[in-house]
């Protein structure tokens, strides 16, 4: 038995593991890529889309047909085009008739298909489906050669590469999905403006991202809501493919009679669960994080509309909201990575100007070919009429030939110069067929098909008379979804928000300033004491934990946090958690990488510039202003890679800067020589043969050098004393003067 399990001699072909795992990976990500997550261009769909809709075209569920069982659709879908889970293609199949997912849902549901508060859709057997109008615009023209179809999984049928899309249907109902390596990200677009853009583009090739925008000035959503976008950051994510959109809650004061009113929201953004969004609203109310909110409830019905009830009648209704904005998901930011399949073949990262030119293309491409197959069908037709007409002229003699000839085909064929094509229609010809008023209508048509004919061949022979159908076309579909239309009707409108300065001074004022003095340990744990407190050698430290930084603030302060990673966090200090135990990590309050280290916490002070050195050296200037993070990932300002480190933090105050390094090495140069950055890398501030940074300090040329011993005596060195030390940025320096502590460090606060 055993020795039947050994295969025979040369059955085993060896292969090296890694170009099989590359080999395999590849496929893996070609078929992750091309087969599921980027839509086509030109129809914007992905397959399980594509085949939906193909297969429902098949059960003939038009606009005004009867519904049919979702589970009848799933199957025949999954049996003949699509070989995966009826889960997922069920899912496909919901998100596509939900109104609220898709700006123009393209398949119209019976039954429960979930709601915007995130709840499911009921099972495939209990819901029905039919196709909507849009979806037959996508289908228009698939039966008159208007693309390729290939062979299905199993050989067995044949479905489309891509549908003909008389709809520009990828930005008009968006899409998204993750790839290997890369992922895409469309927000719905309005289909009127898409139009408008579109004919813009027929007559201007070449126009500029500027006005097209001026078509397409943002997302349209299928919830609404409103856009505070800035212009510029919008004209810049359609000229890129890539960038993101702010949208807000709309929202209305509604009186309620003695000086009391309560704000109502009736439109939330893209793809926020109200249910969710309700749940974590009233969370922060329970942490006093909401101190401006007293109340919160969901009066929804059919139309959105949750009811915000504020603590006092005298709490302003914006202040209210800005502070909601600033802490809940009403507002979020809509992402754009027009990552797409470009040809249905090349993944490419397009701008507006290049995706509605590649739908034009494809829609012209579909007039071309569906014109050609009209052409053949007209072609043979007027081959067929004019067999009838020789025969209506030579009746007598075709009906002799008939009755008597055993094969009467060749002999008309022979008798009457006819084609395969004629004889065959003449003797398949109904007798009924044979009276006057017939030879009259074959004449009609025979003239009627013959202008179209000569009409097609125009066409097909001029570029100009095919782009001017193209645009009568996309016409007919901005008629169809216009502006005034119900389904057409721009549902997300466009606002400024307050500055974010303006923003932070009004909320800033709902916060009572108390003083607090904040307190971090080397392990990274922080806490607010209340007052300021002069003596923190009382303070009690987890395990083998110790004190290391401590400084006074107020509750309206933000607290900032510089990483080794580079990166800068922001903490608004009445959220800090309290001084009566050992506080929070760090790690806890904001998103920081489990390998990275705290270099310095201070307060925030826009006015103030930083210098940032990393561990080799390398070091730019940067505004305190740029360096605000507004989420828990923080703001990344330095950029660091390989075994490098952000090492220093310091304040910028001054024109001249000390450089010392781990070799006990120290130059001092002009500030001047070091660049203003927002983010980067920087440039050579010290030279070293051998380890690294270890102290630097930013001081004015009047006031000299300071720096203090281990035993907090203040040294004083003037420029003229320690001219010997001045030299240029990237220099090596040299041993520092006598006296100069053993720690190797001035001994000043990292930022002050």
């Amino acid at each position: 038995m055993g020795k039947d399990l050994i295969p025979p001699p040369g059955a085993i072909e060896p292969v090296n593991l890694k170009e099989a795992l590359e080999e395999r990976y590849l496929a893996y990500a070609l078929s992750t890529i091309m087969h599921r997550a980027l839509p086509d261009a030109r129809d914007g769909l992905k397959p399980v889309h594509r085949r939906i809709l193909h297969g429902m075209r098949l059960l003939r569920l038009d606009p005004r047909a009867a519904f049919k069982k979702s589970a009848k659709i799933v199957g025949d879908v999954m049996g003949n085009f699509h070989p995966h889970g009826d889960q997922a293609i069920y899912d496909a199949l919901v998100r596509l008739a939900q109104d609220f997912a898709v700006r123009y849902p393209l398949i119209e549901g019976q039954g429960n298909f979930g709601n915007v508060d995130g709840d499911n859709a009921a099972a495939m057997r209990y819901t029905e489906a039919r196709l909507t109008e849009v979806a037959r615009l996508l289908l228009d023209g698939i039966d008159q050669n208007a693309v390729d179809f290939r062979p299905t999984y199993d050989d067995a049928d044949t479905e489309p590469v891509v549908l003909p899309a008389a709809f520009p249907n990828l930005l008009a109902n968006g899409a998204s999905g993750i790839a290997v390596g890369m992922a895409t990200n469309i927000p719905p677009h309005n289909a009127a403006e898409l139009c408008d853009a579109a004919l813009h583009l027929i007559k201007s090739p070449n126009a500029r991202v500027e006005t097209l925008v001026g078509y397409v000035p943002g997302p349209d959503l299928p919830t609404g809501g409103i856009m505070v976008e800035d212009p510029a950051n919008i004209v810049e994510a359609y000229r890129t493919g890539r960038g993101s959109f702010r949208v807000r809650a709309r929202w209305s004061v509604e009186d309620q009679g003695r000086g009391t009113y309560v704000v109502v929201v009736t439109e939330i953004p893209y793809q926020v669960q109200k249910a969710r969004l309700i749940e974590k609203i009233a969370e922060l109310m329970d942490a006093k994080r909401l101190p401006l909110v007293a109340d919160i409830r969901d009066e929804s019905a059919e139309d959105i509309r949750v009811v915000i009830e504020p603590r006092s009648r005298t709490v302003d209704a914006a202040l209210m909201m800005e502070s909601l904005f600033r802490v809940t998901d009403l507002e979020t930011r809509i992402p754009l990575n027009l990552n797409v399949l470009s040809r249905g073949v090349v993944p490419k990262v397009m701008g507006l100007g290049e995706v509605l030119t590649e739908w034009l293309a494809h829609r012209r491409q579909v007039l071309v070919r569906r014109s050609e197959h009209r052409l053949a069908a007209i072609t043979h037709r007027l081959e067929v009429l004019d067999g009838y007409l020789i025969a209506y002229l030579n009746l007598d003699e075709v009906i002799r030939i008939i009755r008597s000839e055993e094969e009467p085909k060749p002999v008309l064929m022979k008798a009457f110069k006819l084609s395969d094509v004629q004889a065959e229609a003449i003797l398949n010809m109904r007798l009924r067929s044979l009276r006057k008023l017939e030879e009259m209508e074959i004449k009609g048509e025979h003239d009627k098909l013959t202008a179209e004919g000569k009409a097609l061949r125009a066409l097909l022979k001029s570029d100009e008379k095919q782009w001017a159908a193209v645009a009568d076309q996309i016409r007919e579909v901005r008629k169809t979804f216009g502006p005034d239309t119900p389904l057409g009707r721009r549902r997300t409108s466009f606002a400024e928000a307050p500055a974010a300065g303006i923003a932070e001074a009004m909320l800033e004022a709902t916060v009572e300033r108390e003083p607090v003095t904040v307190v971090v340990s080397e392990k990274g744990w922080i806490r607010a004491l209340k007052g300021h407190v002069a003596d923190t050698g009382g303070l009690a430290f987890k395990g083998d934990d110790a004190l290391k930084f401590a400084f006074p603030a107020g509750t309206t302060d933000r607290i900032m946090v510089a990483s080794t990673g580079g990166r800068f966090y922001t903490l608004p200090a009445d959220r800090l958690p309290g001084g009566r135990g050992h506080g929070e990590p760090i790690r806890v309050l904001v998103d920081m990488d489990a390998a990275d280290d705290i270099v310095a916490v201070f307060v925030h002070n826009a006015e103030r510039k930083l210098l940032v050195v990393s561990t080799e050296g390398r070091g730019f200037v940067v505004p305190e202003a740029e360096v605000v993070a507004n989420t828990r990932k923080g703001k990344q300002v330095m950029t660091v890679n390989g075994g490098e480190e952000m090492r220093l933090c310091v304040g910028a105050a001054g024109d001249m800067v000390a450089m010392l390094g781990a070799n006990r090495k120290l130059l001092i140069f002009p500030l001047d020589q070091v660049p203003e950055m927002a983010r980067g890398k920087g440039v050579r501030l010290q030279r070293y043969k051998d380890g690294g940074v270890a102290d630097a300090r930013v001081f004015a040329r009047a006031d000299g050098l300071t720096w203090m011993d281990s035993s907090g005596r203040s040294f004083n060195r003037s420029l003229k004393e320690l001219k010997d030390w001045v030299g240029d940025r990237a220099q090596a320096g040299r041993l520092p003067p006598q006296g100069f502590p053993r720690s190797n460090r001035f001994g000043t606060p990292m930022v002050g």
